[in-house]
Formats: structure tokens, C-alpha cells, sequence
């Protein structure tokens, strides 16, 4: 966020700064923006392209990825479609051969045109079947998620947003034609070893605490990955590592003098990858008392922002969010406000109102949920 991506396109920027998480929300624009300037329309335009695409990953979950990490992303991600529900789906009477049918049936209807899940539907009949009550209650209604979720974890399809935009979970699904796995010889160790390798450029120092939980791989296994890499202590008797060459840059480096202020989402993966709010925060400011969903915490101690974050110079210096009501960013900081300060919120906030509409941080998120921490923060 020191301009020194400033033109970059989108792929180039998840290189950089790490795949961004998508839960709804518009956390992959905020990235791109605060970063290189991107606009929304650029970024839905490299998502139609295929050079940026949503896919399941790291720790099962959705992250928009740059197409050279597409086969990687897919590759972790393949340990966790068979996760919680499918051993609930086993428990509810579906059998794996049943799933196995309904694949067949999705990939078939698939082939004639993309489809939304009512489309598929109707396409696949009784191949897809309802769980009653008992389905409801554990979350899953049918059995087509199930079908869905293994031939997304396979590359065998893919989703599309309906509208073209990353923060509005409508989608149809297609067949993935160019399946990134169908040339990959990626092994699962090789596959958590560049994990590792990705993870530690882009948010190195890092404890093996924090690339574990980012990778949700065993202790064992993510020992085995990070000592692929050779990575050093940042300082002597420090758990944090990271490269050799980073260290050597970082402990080089002299910040500018002059503050440079940024507003990103609050699950920028400058943040979500290591959850170390307190890393990211003045001393002086641990202490501070913020909304959080239904009351005031301390910020000291958080894993995860309440809300979208102000920064200077990697400091968290502030928070914001977006009121769709006064199409306005109602904000506080933590530093004395300066002409740059509100020239920064000013530019984030022009950016939202006039091309995301507003600034949901995840899918359930709404101008009536936040609408607590918006007072709080004008407060």
C-alpha cells in the first residue's frame, strides 16, 4: 500500500499481497483499490476474463485467487469438500454412490449451458433429492450443494456470478473447460510447501502458529512445509520467521516520514492471515474500547476487526464503515486528523458510493446490522 503497485492489474496485486478473502463482502475490492487503484469495474472485468477467479482453498474456504494459483488453491481445498457435510449428509442416509450419480447428472446438464442451482434442479430431477426436517436442521436442504461443492473442489466446474460482481452471492454454474488440475502434477506436500511459500512473502515475520491456522494443516505437516524454505528468525530467539532477504530488507527499512493513510476491509489479508490484531496496533491505543457486534471490546487481544480499518504506514489507525442511508463512511481515528486523513477517507468513500453501492463486509452484513458500530463510531 506504498504505491508501489499503483497500475499493477489485478492478478499481480493477489501475487503480491496475498489471496483475498471472499465471503460476500467487498473485501477483493478494497484490496485491488487500496492498492493499486483498481476499479470495480477492472476488477469484474479480470473476473470474466479468467484472471482473477473465486475459488475454494486454503482451509475449504473462498478466496479470489490469480489465475497462475488456480491448480494450488483447488489442490488444498480438495481435503475439505468431504468435510462436516458430507459426514452429516452420510448420517441423514446419502451415500457417497448416490452423490456420485447426482456429479454425473450436474456435469451432464452442465454441458448444454451454464445454470443457476434452480435450473440444476429441475435439470438433474430426482437425482437430487430433499432431507426433509432433519436436513433442515443440520443445513443442508438437498443433496445438489454436496454434488456442487466436490466438482468445484475438482475443477471439473466452476461458479459464476450472476451479475459479475464478487460481493453478491448469486451465481450460475458452468463447466470449467480448462480445468486447472487436469495438467497439474502437484502433490499434497509439494502443494502445502508453496502454500508456506506464498504465505511468508506475503505477510512474513509469521509464528508456525499462524501459517497453521491459515492452512488448517497439522502441526506436523505445516513443520514439514515451512522447513522446505529455509526461513530465519526475524530477530535472534524470535518464533517469527520469515526469508532471509525479507529480514535483511525489513530491518533495512526506514518509513517515510510523512503519513500515508489507506482504508481496507477488515479482513484484509494483511490481517486475516496471521489474526494478530495487536501486531498492527500502537501501544498507546491496545486499550481503546470499540463496537463490536453487540457491545463495546478492547481492541487489544482481537483476532478479527469489527470493522473495515484506517492505516498509516502498516498501523491500524482507525476505523470505518459505510452508511448506505447518508452514502457517507462514518469513521474514527486513533491519530490527530490531518488534511491527508480526510482527503483518504474522502477518495474510499467517492470509491463506494458511486461503484460498490455500499461496504458489506461479508454476505449477512446490512445497513441495519451495522448500524451500532456506525453510531458508535460517529460517537
Amino acid at each position: 500500500m506504498d504505491g508501489s503497485l499503483a497500475g499493477a492489474k489485478a492478478e499481480q496485486v493477489l501475487e503480491r499481497a496475498g489471496w483475498a478473502r471472499s465471503v460476500g463482502g467487498v473485501g477483493p475490492y478494497l484490496t485491488l483499490h487500496a492498492r493499486a487503484g483498481i476499479t470495480r469495474q477492472a476488477c469484474d472485468a479480470a473476473v470474466a476474463k479468467l484472471e482473477i477467479h473465486e475459488l475454494p482453498s486454503a482451509r475449504g474456504c473462498t478466496y479470489v485467487l490469480p489465475a497462475v494459483d488456480y491448480a494450488l488453491g483447488l489442490k488444498l481445498g480438495q481435503n475439505f469438500w468431504d468435510g462436516g457435510d458430507m459426514r452429516t449428509a452420510r448420517k441423514l442416509g446419502v451415500t457417497d454412490k448416490e452423490i456420485e450419480r447426482l456429479r454425473q447428472k450436474v456435469l451432464d446438464a452442465l454441458g448444454k449451458s451454464p445454470l443457476d442451482p434452480e435450473g440444476l434442479k429441475q435439470a438433474v430431477g430426482s437425482a437430487s433429492r430433499n432431507l426433509g426436517e432433519e436436513g433442515k436442521k443440520k443445513g443442508i436442504t438437498t443433496t445438489l450443494p454436496l454434488a456442487l461443492g466436490f466438482l468445484q473442489s475438482t475443477g471439473d466446474i466452476r461458479r459464476i456470478p450472476i451479475n459479475g460482481r464478487l460481493d453478491q452471492q448469486r451465481y450460475k454454474y458452468t463447466v470449467w473447460k480448462s480445468n486447472p488440475l487436469a495438467k497439474s502434477k502437484l502433490s499434497e506436500e509439494v502443494a502445502h510447501t508453496e502454500l508456506a511459500r506464498r504465505f511468508f512473502r506475503w505477510v512474513g515475520p509469521a509464528t508456525q502458529a499462524e501459517f497453521q491456522w491459515f492452512s488448517a494443516l497439522s502441526g506436523k505437516a505445516a513443520k514439514s512445509a515451512m522447513e522446505q524454505l529455509g526461513l530465519v528468525p526475524m530477530l535472534e530467539g524470535s518464533d517469527r520467521l520469515m526469508f532471509a532477504e525479507d529480514r535483511d530488507s525489513l530491518l533495512s527499512y526506514v518509513p517515510p516520514k510523512g503519513p500515508h493513510y489507506s482504508l481496507v476491509s477488515g479482513l484484509d489479508s494483511l490481517f486475516l492471515a496471521r489474526r494478530d490484531v495487536n501486531s498492527f496496533v500502537d501501544a498507546a491505543d491496545a486499550k481503546r474500547q470499540i463496537m463490536c457486534e453487540k457491545s463495546s471490546c478492547e481492541l487489544s487481544g482481537l483476532k478479527d476487526l469489527p470493522s473495515h480499518a484506517i492505516l498509516d504506514r502498516g498501523r491500524i489507525v482507525g476505523l470505518w464503515e459505510y452508511d448506505p442511508g447518508t452514502e457517507s463512511i462514518a469513521w474514527c481515528a486513533f491519530v490527530k486528523k490531518d488534511k491527508a486523513l480526510t482527503d483518504a477517507v474522502s477518495r474510499t468513500e467517492t470509491y463506494v458510493r458511486e461503484q460498490l453501492g455500499d461496504a458489506r463486509s461479508f454476505s449477512l452484513d446490512s445497513p441495519k446490522s451495522r448500524a451500532p458500530k456506525i453510531a458508535a463510531l460517529r460517537g
